[in-house]
């Protein structure tokens, strides 16, 4: 019996649905701090739903989007309360084997990267994120990366903790094999080839990207995985905006997602989920399609 690592879907869309707070640039942080029942709630609700790796609501609590929303002292607290809230929501449904996973997104915005950031520039803040979530967590997931330095920095600052990490990056809407910086797909496995990620994945992606892409990291890579947004499109969002401006795919019924996340795994991914706009329907669909096809379910890598 093959072992699948089962993770969550998107917790920011989830938090909006659910949320009396109106959409900010820092959303998904200012639901920890005032409304922290629903994100342990939403993370209850994906390990009810079957999700064996849940994620920290980390996401725009970096310390680059913190400085510029004018309040950079909450980083600590953040996460602080994000690790929290994780924990008490595995505790409480009390489901055996839920991992938790740490949160590397990009630092200074979703999809549209600062290309005038090397490297060693972003480093440091990767770090300073790693090192506060590594003593709570299982394993560190970089997730959402759009440029290349984005990918190498997280990578190098996730691997540094001992934990395994995950490196899981987006890719362009037009099917041109290029990270959202336009930068080619190929330039980023090849700087991560031998970083010691012990997966690599894709994500917040249209699945239909997904499924033309996935096939060039199982050609190099051991562990593989991918998990999809619902999104029509990525293309109104700015720097500083929210996912409020975004469109939902009406078509990605949970039966449909299920459809092309077993497509990856049947192809050789070890590791599904959901981004934005999978909700816990999507990932309890998709548990029974792994259950049914003879997948065991787990929270880390064997």
């Amino acid at each position: 019996m093959t072992n699948i690592i089962l993770m969550d879907g998107g917790m920011g869309q989830e938090l909006l649905r659910r949320s009396a707070i109106p959409p900010h640039p820092l959303w998904s942080a200012k639901v920890l701090l005032e409304e922290p029942e629903i994100v342990q709630a939403v993370h209850e609700d994906f390990i009810r739903a079957g999700a064996r790796l849940i994620t920290l609501n980390t996401y725009s609590a970096t310390p680059e989007r913190l400085e510029r929303e004018g309040v950079p002292e909450l980083f600590k607290p953040l996460q602080a309360r994000a690790i929290d809230l994780a924990r008490a929501a595995r505790a409480n449904v009390g489901v055996d084997g839920v991992g938790i996973a740490a949160c590397l997104p990009p630092l200074h915005g979703s999809y549209k990267p600062d290309m005038s950031r090397s490297h060693d520039n972003l480093l440091p803040a990767y770090r300073e994120i790693a090192t506060r979530q590594a003593g709570s967590v299982d394993v560190i997931l970089c997730e959402t990366l759009s440029s290349v330095s984005e990918v190498t920095a997280a990578t190098q600052a996730g691997v540094e903790t001992g934990l395994p990490t995950f490196t899981s990056m987006t890719m362009m809407d037009d099917g041109s094999a290029r990270l959202r910086s336009g930068e080619p797909l190929a330039d980023a496995l090849d700087a991560i080839e031998d970083m010691g990620q012990v997966a690599t994945l894709l994500n917040c992606s249209r699945p239909e990207i997904i499924d033309a892409n996935l096939p060039a990291l199982l050609a190099r890579f051991e562990h593989v995985g991918a998990y999809a947004n619902g999104f029509t499109s990525i293309d109104a969002l700015d720097i500083g905006g929210t996912v409020k401006e975004l469109t939902a795919r009406k078509d990605l019924t949970p039966e449909a997602y299920s459809g092309f996340a077993m497509g990856w795994v049947n192809a050789g991914a070890s590791i599904v989920g959901g981004c934005c706009e999978v909700g816990p329907a999507h990932i309890e669909h998709l548990a029974n399609s792994l259950k049914n096809s003879d997948f065991s379910i787990q929270g880390a890598l064997a």
